[in-house]
C-alpha cells in the first residue's frame, strides 16, 4: 500500500558520482531539506533483481535527505560499483513533495548509465499532477477502509530507520 517511487541504475563513473552529490546537495538546500553525507565501510544493502535476491555486503557511500517530515528519508545509497537501488514513499508528504523528488531525478538522470524509475503515482511517466493526486486519493481511501474493517490497525508510523509504514496493528506498538 502507498504511493512510493522506486528508483535503481549505475552511475557512469566516479565523477559522476561527485556529481550526483553536488547536484542533491544543492537541491536539499535550494529546498531546505535537511541532509547529510554518509559512508561506511561494510554494510549490508537487501536489494531485489528480476525478483530475486540480489544483496550487496560491501563500503557503501552517499546523501540522506528528509524532504518532509512525513515522507521517507530519500537516500541516495552507493556500492562499490556506484549502484543504487532506494525507494521514497511520499504519500504522507504530499503531491508536491512527489514532484520535487522526480525533480531531483530527472537532474540525476543523465549522470547514470541507466535510472529505471517506478513511480507508484505515475507522474514520472505521465507528467500529470492529476493522474499523481489521483493515486493519492485512492491510497488514502483504503487506508481509511483498512481502519474501518480493523479498528486495531492505526498509521502512519515513523520506523526506526525512517521508513514510514502505513498501518500497523495497536498491538505491534508495545
Amino acid at each position: 500500500m502507498g504511493v512510493t517511487i522506486h528508483f535503481s541504475g549505475k552511475l557512469k563513473s566516479p565523477d559522476d558520482f561527485i556529481r550526483a552529490m553536488a547536484i542533491s546537495e544543492e537541491f536539499a538546500e535550494a529546498n531546505t531539506m535537511p541532509y547529510h553525507y554518509f559512508e561506511e565501510d561494510d554494510k549490508l544493502l537487501l536489494r531485489v533483481k528480476n525478483e530475486e535476491d540480489w544483496d550487496y555486503q560491501g563500503p557503501v557511500k552517499g546523501i540522506r535527505l528528509q524532504p518532509h517530515p512525513n515522507s521517507d528519508p530519500l537516500l541516495l545509497e552507493f556500492d562499490e560499483n556506484y549502484i543504487v537501488q532506494e525507494y521514497c514513499k511520499t504519500q504522507f508528504a504530499g503531491a508536491s513533495i512527489h514532484l520535487k523528488i522526480i525533480e531531483l531525478l530527472r537532474k540525476l538522470e543523465s549522470y547514470f548509465e541507466n535510472l529505471l524509475v517506478n513511480d507508484e503515482g505515475e507522474y514520472w511517466e505521465t507528467n500529470d499532477e492529476a493522474v499523481l493526486q489521483e493515486h493519492l486519493d485512492i491510497i488514502f481511501d483504503k487506508i481509511e477502509d483498512a481502519k474501518k474493517e480493523n479498528p486495531n490497525l492505526n498509521g502512519p508510523f515513523r520506523v526506526a530507520d525512517g521508513r514510514i509504514v502505513d498501518l500497523m496493528k495497536q498491538d505491534n506498538l508495545s
